[in-house]
């Protein structure tokens, strides 16, 4: 947790007021005056140690306890080689928590578009080995409403949801081939989607059955609308909390099984309340990095930083915030 000496000394290394750039921070970085919010943005926490250790660091500053049954949302990856996040990282996380790991089925085919064959990818992946898997759509949707969306007044996820009392979003930062990039809010909106939903998403509410076709920025923005509509759900979200693991930054997502290598460094873990200030801060490493071009690249030919804008109008979250390095 975020402590007075934490905070005394990080000031005393400069990481403070707004446009600082040491320690190889985003030039948006701050340092808050107490955890959680400060001067009205969201803190976002920050490890370089891509480690257990590391995790648990940026989880535990973020000064959150889990109510009733809880949910950790992930990615279980296309097989036969996608970069989902490693089940030896996240095991300590997911068990000091007593988490189920939870998934939904996909839209667009490959190994995980039926349940049993989901579980089976789940299984091969090792995410079985270290805790309780569930296909939350393996019995169909629920719809949640969509309070303020800029196209979706209703969002279908997986039925099972409704199962769960908290949410920690464990979410593998990287480039996508149709959003640009993929974090937080993609992991609330298209993640927690049933299939159903997540073709509902893609089309901006115009069909269930299959995700092509859709405009683009009707669908990012449509992404905005069904995470307002999980975070809502989850007590406008004091029951949901968001971590990004900024490691393997290809620029192809979790959902392809042949991603490109990537070729740039890694950066290190990110956490939040805010999913809209946590992915934003992603975002600004990525800029920052010198070897960032590939991605950024995917980012900006897919306007994928319209998901960000269009969140924070619809007030999933804000995209300014303060950045506390826990090194």
């Amino acid at each position: 947790m975020v402590s007075v000496l934490l905070l005394f000394l990080m000031a005393g290394c400069g990481i403070i007021g707004t446009g600082g750039t040491e320690n190889n921070l985003p030039a948006t970085a701050t340092t808050p005056e107490a955890s959680g919010t400060a001067g009205g943005k969201s803190s976002v926490y920050m490890t370089t140690s891509i480690s257990p250790e590391g995790l648990m660091a940026v989880y535990e500053a973020l000064n959150w306890t889990p109510t009733g049954k809880v949910a950790v949302k992930l990615s279980t990856g296309e097989p036969p080689n996608s970069n989902y996040l490693d089940p030896n990282l996240i095991k300590d996380l997911v068990q000091s928590v007593d988490g189920t790991i939870v998934e939904c089925n996909t839209a667009y085919g490959g190994s995980r578009a039926e349940t049993a064959m989901h579980r089976q990818v789940a299984e091969d992946h090792g995410f079985t080995a270290i805790a309780d898997v569930d296909i939350m759509d393996a019995e169909g949707s629920l719809s949640l409403p969509v309070g303020g969306g800029t196209h979706l007044t209703e969002n279908f996820v997986g039925s099972h949801f409704a199962n769960y009392n908290s949410f920690l979003v464990l979410s593998h930062f990287k480039g996508h081939a149709m959003a640009g990039f993929g974090g937080a809010i993609k992991n609330i909106s298209i993640g927690i989607g049933s299939a159903e939903g997540k073709s509902w998403i893609h089309t901006a509410g115009n069909s269930k059955t299959s995700p092509w076709g859709g405009d683009q920025d009707a669908f990012l923005e449509s992404m905005g609308d069904a995470g307002k509509a999980v975070s809502d759900s989850l007590g406008h979200g004091d029951n949901i909390v968001y971590i990004n693991v900024m490691n393997r930054l290809s620029v192809d997502c979790d959902c392809n099984g042949n991603p490109a290598e990537p070729d740039m460094h890694d950066i290190g873990i990110l956490a939040s309340t805010d999913p809209v200030a946590l992915d934003q801060a992603c975002i600004d490493f990525v800029y920052k990095a010198e070897e960032g071009g590939s991605l950024i690249e995917r980012i900006e030919s897919r306007n994928g930083l319209h998901t960000l804008e269009n969140a924070e109008q619809i007030g999933l979250g804000s995209r300014t915030y303060n950045l506390v390095s826990l090194d």
